[in-house]
């Protein structure tokens, strides 16, 4: 973008939480200016919302600054509206009146607000549902009121953080091509839409640039230019190319270079199997899913294309790659460029029965640290049983707090999978089975 005016200046943000010792967002340093549709993409937990947040004031960074429009950030930008993946919409109140919110909120004269709220209507193309309750409008309809209400404030920056994500894929596909519409034909009086998503052919659908971040902590690793004119064709080369591009950058800075991969790798070889071994993230990935990956990848002759992968299984970036983590970190498949690759230990996992190839799965989990932690643990109490939370205070300062849920429902997971060890529900406690589990 020739002579393009800078907007907003992100630099130097750094973000904790939760009184840990890992920033969520880490030296985050970032340039957006006038007339750009910027979309930020990054695995699952990576700080997408948290950035957006910080940018618009709702979050306080605790180091760094964003200015915004020339001026500093300290509070809530006014300047900013936001729409969110959930409609939010007052159920009490009509689409008229929930459009006229923020317009209410700003003190405008009554007949200003309703002129503008009937503009606003219309433009979204909500003619004649003006005194129509939320309970009465479909999903898709229910998130155009949001984005109404959004725009009603006359906002200079529209966020966007996933809006399509609750809707069905053809209200998500309608609305993806009205609302790029209005902002091509600058029928919107704003100077630059920021939107999270997951989803890496969205970003390419409608995005002028692509930030993509990487997670634990968040940094931007890459930041790629759209060049491709609207209306975008999925179906093109061009198109496919840049898609396939995005898939191996992320996959690249989540997979490849990832150091808890890396770690993981160096405690399967024998290199770290001793006291005080840190204990290692386990991705969300489902046993039974990386099962079917495996098989899959198998059956196209031991490699695939993760873009194909993702394509043929319908799956979304963030539902993908967890998985592909997964049988990674096992051992059952390697990541090059953007291809995946079984292994000689995958191929056997598939081509065993299922009681050999749980064995298997089982010899993989003593090899890594926070299997091994967990079972050091329960081999040294006298009843082989501990409290689930007993070993989330032992994971805190090491996994994300917010996640802490998550990951200890897969170790649990995992390890009842390899008959490992055992879960009650119950009582909330993990326990050995036999004797047989004491040497690890």
């Amino acid at each position: 973008m020739k002579n393009a005016k800078e907007f907003i200046k992100v630099k130097g943000i750094t973000k904790y939480f939760g009184g840990s010792d890992k920033p969520t967002l880490e030296d985050i340093n970032l340039t957006i200016n006038e007339g750009e549709y910027i979309a930020i993409l990054g695995p699952s937990g990576s700080g997408k919302s948290t950035l957006l947040r910080t940018i618009t004031g709702l979050v306080k960074p605790d180091n760094g600054e964003v200015i915004f429009d020339g001026q500093k950030v300290t509070g809530v930008n006014p300047y900013a509206s936001i729409v969110f993946q959930t409609f939010a919409l007052y159920p009490w109140l009509t689409v008229r009146e929930n459009v006229e919110l923020g317009l209410k909120a700003k003190g405008f004269p009554k007949d200003y607000m309703r002129r503008k709220a009937e503009e606003l209507i219309s433009l979204i193309g909500l003619d004649g549902f003006e005194e129509a309750y939320p309970k009465e409008l479909s999903g898709g309809m229910r998130q155009r009121v949001g984005f109404a209400r959004a725009l009603a404030v006359e906002p200079k920056l529209l966020c966007l953080d996933e809006p399509f994500s609750a809707l069905d894929f053809l209200t998500a596909e309608n609305l993806r091509t009205e609302l790029v519409e209005l902002w091509q034909e600058k029928r919107m009086p704003i100077k630059s839409i920021i939107m999270i998503t997951h989803g890496i052919e969205e970003a390419v659908l409608m995005a002028d640039k692509i930030v993509m971040l990487s997670r634990n902590p968040a940094h931007i690793i890459a930041e790629i230019k759209i060049d491709l004119p609207h209306p975008r064709n999925r179906k093109s080369p061009e198109f496919e190319r840049l898609v396939d591009s995005v898939y191996k950058l992320l996959i690249k800075g989540k997979i490849e270079d990832n150091e808890e991969e890396k770690l993981s790798k160096s405690i399967s070889s024998g290199k770290e199997k001793e006291a005080g071994e840190k204990p290692v993230q386990i991705p969300n990935a489902h046993v039974g899913v990386m099962s079917g990956l495996l098989e899959l990848i198998d059956d196209n002759g031991g490699k695939m294309d993760i873009y194909q992968l993702g394509g043929d299984l319908m799956m979304e970036i963030d539902d993908l790659l967890p998985n592909i983590e997964g049988i990674s970190m096992l051992n059952f498949a390697e990541v090059r460029e953007g291809d995946i690759f079984i292994t000689e230990l995958g191929r056997e996992f598939v081509e065993l029965e299922k009681d050999e190839s749980k064995e298997l799965f089982r010899k993989q989990l003593e090899n890594i640290s926070t299997f091994r932690l967990i079972m050091n643990v329960l081999n040294n109490k006298r009843n082989h049983t501990m409290k689930e939370e007993f070993f989330k205070e032992l994971f805190k300062k090491h996994f994300p707090q917010h996640e802490m849920e998550g990951i200890m429902d897969i170790i649990i997971d995992w390890g009842r999978y390899a008959e490992l060890f055992n879960y009650d529900r119950d009582s909330e406690e993990l326990y050995l089975d036999n004797e047989e589990n004491e040497e690890i």
